[in-house]
């Protein structure tokens, strides 16, 4: 009895644990994300995608900078962040001050997510524009190689839910309607007020950034390439990484973690995040970061 007890222990304790690399990381997820419509400028084109910092939680200063050395060691060729950055107002500046020491080539890009329009929201805008942090809310920014682009579509998941989110003039189009918008560069400072649909052709290579992964099964997510998303924690709590008794997503363990398939056919990846709510504490979820690795494919 007392070596089964001394087993989940050590199982407990090695579910939760720290990577004595990078504090707060205890993994980085590598994929490879192949294409026809990757321009062939972005062969090999790296993404970091961190998301749910919710500083602080279990995720504290420590965890924070750890993350920081991680993102810089990785040397992404642009950072996309995926929302509910704080457990306060008072944890927003330090976050993105440490957050805007990580300098992809490319930039930095984000969106907001549930918490971050529940409380601190205009902190959280404000502090990104302080550090050149670009926030998108169904707006795009366009990254240039010569003469080609690829898409980084912010999609605002909750216009309507919260006073703070802006609210769509106007409705975005179906997947099969997809093919006649536009593709226009915006400005770095995408306006949050009242946002028109952002404008994207179905011959760009499109990343969607969402902060929950029940947005791709809306119909307009059908023009993306890829999305990224986090919300779920991985389940936060699991039994052994197989089942989440609560995973923050309508659809249940479809969207729980890893590499998905939308209804559109779209790959998902869904970010186990690095903060956690609610509860301190993580149980066979272990907090990553992602890494995409664009590859082109011949049609």
């Amino acid at each position: 009895m007392r070596r089964i007890i001394l087993l989940l222990i050590t199982l407990l304790s090695l579910a939760s644990c720290t990577s004595l690399r990078y504090a707060g990381v205890n993994r980085v997820r590598n994929y490879d994300i192949s294409s026809p419509e990757v321009p062939e400028p972005f062969n090999g084109y790296r993404i970091a995608f961190a998301s749910d910092f919710h500083l602080e939680s279990k995720f504290k200063e420590r965890q924070l900078h750890g993350t920081v050395k991680a993102l810089k060691a990785l040397a992404p060729d642009v950072l996309l962040l995926g929302g509910d950055y704080q457990e306060g107002c008072e944890y927003v500046a330090p976050l993105f001050e440490a957050l805007a020491q990580a300098t992809p080539p490319d930039g930095t890009y984000a969106v907001l997510g549930n918490n971050d329009y529940e409380r601190c929201t205009e902190l959280i805008r404000a502090a990104m524009r302080a550090h050149g942090i670009v926030l998108l809310e169904d707006s795009i920014a366009t990254i240039h190689r010569g003469a080609d682009s690829i898409i980084v579509w912010g999609a605002n998941a909750y216009a309507g839910r919260y006073p703070t989110a802006p609210h769509r003039r106007g409705s975005l189009p179906h997947g099969s309607q997809a093919g006649m918008w536009k593709a226009e560069p915006r400005s770095r400072e995408p306006d949050t007020r009242d946002q028109q649909p952002p404008l994207i052709s179905q011959e760009d290579f499109t990343v969607l950034l969402t902060h929950t992964p029940d947005y791709v099964e809306e119909p307009e997510a059908g023009i993306a390439d890829l999305s990224l998303a986090g919300h779920t924690h991985g389940g936060q709590v699991t039994l052994f990484g197989l089942y989440a008794p609560i995973t923050a997503s309508k659809y249940g363990m479809k969207y729980r973690t890893g590499l998905k398939r939308s209804c559109h056919g779209t790959p998902i990846i869904i970010s186990n995040g690095l903060g956690t709510s609610r509860r301190p504490i993580r149980l066979f979820a272990p907090t990553d970061i992602v890494v995409v690795t664009l590859r082109r494919t011949q049609i």
